[in-house]
């Protein structure tokens, strides 16, 4: 049982997520209602995964993601919000949230979202998903409008290979290993192995980080 930590300024949708998550087997140790409520209740509380709001009264859920890894860096962290602008997005998962999605996800994709985390994968609307791909390919087209990772990839790790520019280039497509592995007709476990050499590279293990990090550098 995933003990949750409730962060936001409307308490219609508090009290909905707790029932929702309630009913499917999950503990909330807590409801806050901006950050510093939210840091009060983790002085005193364990708490496995928060769910965090973006735009609060008083403290704010970029600033609470920054002290909760600073304090508590051993509680992951979804932020569910209705806005998914530039600054916000790459502020959060650069500031350690492991998770984004928007408030109209519906209950499945929350409850998926925080079983997925917990067994440690970042998870991302595709709305998010979307938008981070445009900001690496810094442009504000759609992402399969043809351009390309490769300078910017350059930057960051020099010794990294023309094929594994090639497979960066396809991730910020969006695609999947599978669909990678059809592209370039190589396998797939082939594609795992260049995307897991791509991360040693950079230093970054994290898809979503590294298309942050490729757009800031």
């Amino acid at each position: 049982m995933y003990k949750i930590l409730l962060v936001d300024d409307e308490n219609l949708l508090l009290d909905s997520l707790e029932i929702i998550l309630s009913l499917n087997g999950m503990e909330i140790v807590g409801k806050a209602n901006d950050g510093y409520e939210a840091l009060d209740i983790l002085a005193d509380t364990q708490c496995d995964i928060a769910l965090v709001d973006i735009n609060m009264k008083g403290m704010g859920g970029i600033e609470l993601i920054g002290h909760m890894k600073e304090k508590h860096k051993d509680v992951k962290i979804l932020v569910l919000t209705t806005f998914y602008d530039d600054d916000n997005i790459t502020n959060a998962i650069t500031g350690g949230a492991d998770g984004y999605l928007l408030k109209d996800s519906g209950k499945d994709t929350i409850l998926g979202a925080v079983n997925q985390i917990m067994g440690g994968v970042t998870v991302l609307d595709q709305k998010v998903m979307i938008r981070l791909t445009q900001l690496m390919s810094g442009a504000k087209v759609a992402p399969d409008s043809g351009s390309s990772s490769s300078s910017t990839l350059e930057n960051l790790a020099q010794d990294i290979t023309e094929r594994e520019k090639e497979i960066c280039s396809l991730l910020v497509e969006g695609l999947t290993n599978k669909q990678i592995a059809q592209r370039l007709y190589i396998s797939e476990g082939t594609v795992k192995n260049y995307i897991s050499n791509i991360y040693d590279k950079t230093g970054i293990h994290d898809r979503v980080k590294l298309i942050v990090a490729l757009k800031d550098s």
